[in-house]
This record gives C-alpha cells, sequence and structure tokens, in this order.
C-alpha cells in the first residue's frame, strides 16, 4: 500500500482505538463526559454499559483496519473503511452534531477515495 494511504487507514484506526478507551473505560470521566456532552455525570453512570457496548464495535473497527494493513488487502480496507463511513453518517444524524462526521468519517472518506483512486 502507498505510505499516504497506509496512514490514513492507520489513523482512521488510531481514533476508533481510542473511542474505544473513551467508551469502554473513560464514560464516566468529565473529561469524556465534556468530550461526547453529555448532559451530567448521572447520565454518564445510566448510560456506561450502552457506551461500553458502542465502544467493543470501535475496537473491532480498528481491529479490521489494523488487520487490513499488516494484510496489505486494499478489499479489506475498503470493507472497513466503508463501515466506518456508514456510522459516522448515521452518528452524525442521529445525533444532529455534524463535529462527528468531520472527525469519524472524513479522514475514512479521504482515505477509501484514495483507495478508489489507485484502482
Amino acid at each position: 500500500m502507498e505510505y499516504v494511504v497506509t496512514g490514513l487507514i492507520l489513523f482512521v484506526a488510531l481514533e476508533h482505538f481510542y473511542f474505544l478507551i473513551l467508551e469502554m473505560f473513560l464514560w464516566t470521566k468529565p473529561k469524556t463526559i465534556k468530550i461526547f456532552g453529555l448532559k451530567s455525570k448521572e447520565l454518564a453512570e445510566e448510560t456506561k454499559v450502552l457506551a461500553a457496548n458502542q465502544g467493543l464495535y470501535n475496537g473491532f473497527l480498528s481491529a479490521g483496519l489494523v488487520i487490513s494493513v499488516i494484510q496489505n488487502n486494499l478489499d479489506l480496507s475498503t470493507l472497513f473503511l466503508s463501515f466506518v463511513i456508514v456510522a459516522g453518517i448515521y452518528g452524525a444524524y442521529s445525533t444532529k452534531k455534524i463535529r462527528l462526521f468531520y472527525v469519524q468519517a472524513v479522514p475514512a472518506i479521504i482515505a477509501l477515495a484514495l483507495i478508489l483512486l489507485k484502482l
């Protein structure tokens, strides 16, 4: 894989690993509550199981992207980047937070576009 594409894929994987950490282990911490715009620590406590489940899925996305790079498999990269893009679009739509689209989906869109332009 080209270095730029590989770097972007690994960046997206790192983002999702970071989301895993926030959602599975740091959900009720003040910094995470602020990052996700939760209304209160009580709400964070009430939703921490749901957040942990969401974090686990982010971990699967991260792992899939890392495996695609290790195997130098552009088809697998395309698949997992597509999953990330769909998740980013849906997340931005459902939460009404456009920032989520830019943070999650845009890097994956750029990486996917570069892959598809090479093919």
